[in-house]
């Protein structure tokens, strides 16, 4: 793969991996009401540790490709993205049009954001 290919498929893969981990971490436990808060909280941790291992390298090789601002315009579509599936997958919640319309705006935020004006 091309240097140039490589540098954001690489960064966006590391960034769709960690929101998995992350979305795990604070939604996760929403099916399990009655496990305790404490249990809860240290298992949502072990998660997000995985989370920022593939967060953090995502950033450090994607910037200089991607300036501040367009990473984390990535992360927060990617993370838009994952927990929509989560939650209607894990949690089987509806997904209602409303939303759909909402995360349109948002990905139109993304390309005035990407836009070079």
């Amino acid at each position: 793969m091309a240097p140039s290919l490589s540098i954001p498929v690489t960064t966006i893969g590391l960034l769709l991996l960690s929101n998995l981990f992350m979305t795990a971490a604070w939604y996760g436990h929403l099916k399990f009401p009655s496990v305790a808060l404490p249990v809860v909280i240290l298992a949502s941790w072990g998660l997000a540790f995985f989370e920022y291992c593939l967060q953090v390298p995502a950033n450090r090789i994607g910037y200089g490709y991607f300036n501040a601002t367009e990473l984390k315009t990535i992360q927060e579509a990617l993370s838009l993205m994952v927990f929509m599936g989560f939650s209607v997958v894990y949690l089987g919640e509806p997904l209602r049009w409303n939303y759909l319309v909402g995360f349109g705006l948002i990905v139109l935020a993304v390309v005035v954001i990407f836009k070079k004006w």
